[in-house]
């Protein structure tokens, strides 16, 4: 039932985009590392940028496991489901970097995006460069009715400003490092460029 795709256009295209959420698998080289696999969501911070690049803006949290495998060997694959209409699971495998506030492609890289980052704690830009990309049939995925975004991220993001993000993270045990001792998210942040 599967199927391989050269490159992210047209009805692929245009399915990956109507999703209200995704999910990342990431892992580190070590064989006992804990490998980590994240739901991503908030319409508005997903992004295909050309037919073999997506990004996506990496919120703030309470770990930083994918952008401590990206910094560490760049392996990414991302999930988009089928919870209503035809069944249908798509995967893009590929190479990932985490682009950071001091990054300067960050300005350019933000405007591709259809969210206010300000109020989530925005910490980081995900860009992932496709390598394989596959759909399989989706037939066990159920039927589920997608409401809204919760607003509760927002909510407690967006009274932060840089100082104070950055002490929230300090005091997070696996943003700075990983579960598995990899170096995580930068701190001090660097700050929030101009508009």
């Amino acid at each position: 039932m599967g199927k391989t795709y050269a490159c992210i256009d047209g009805r692929l295209r245009g399915f990956i985009e109507a999703q209200p959420m995704f999910f990342t698998a990431t892992a580190p080289l070590a064989g006992d590392g804990t490998i980590n696999l994240s739901p991503k969501g908030l319409r508005g911070s997903f992004a295909v940028l050309d037919e073999l690049t997506v990004a996506y803006l990496d919120f703030a949290g309470s770990n930083a496991e994918t952008i401590a495998h990206l910094r560490e060997n760049g392996r990414i694959t991302l999930m988009w489901c089928a919870f209503d209409g035809p069944p249908n699971i798509v995967r893009v495998h590929g190479r990932g970097e985490p682009v950071f506030r001091d990054d300067p492609r960050w300005p350019q890289l933000l405007r591709h995006f259809d969210i206010d980052p300000s109020d989530h704690g925005l910490r980081a830009i995900v860009l992932v460069r496709a390598e394989l990309v596959r759909d399989t049939c989706g037939y066990n995925v159920p039927l589920m009715t997608y409401r809204t975004d919760r607003d509760l991220h927002a909510r407690r993001f967006a009274r932060e400003d840089d100082a104070s993000l950055s002490a929230y993270f300090a005091g997070k045990e696996h943003v700075a490092t990983s579960i598995d001792g990899l170096p995580g998210l930068p701190l001090p942040l660097p700050p929030t460029p101009a508009s």
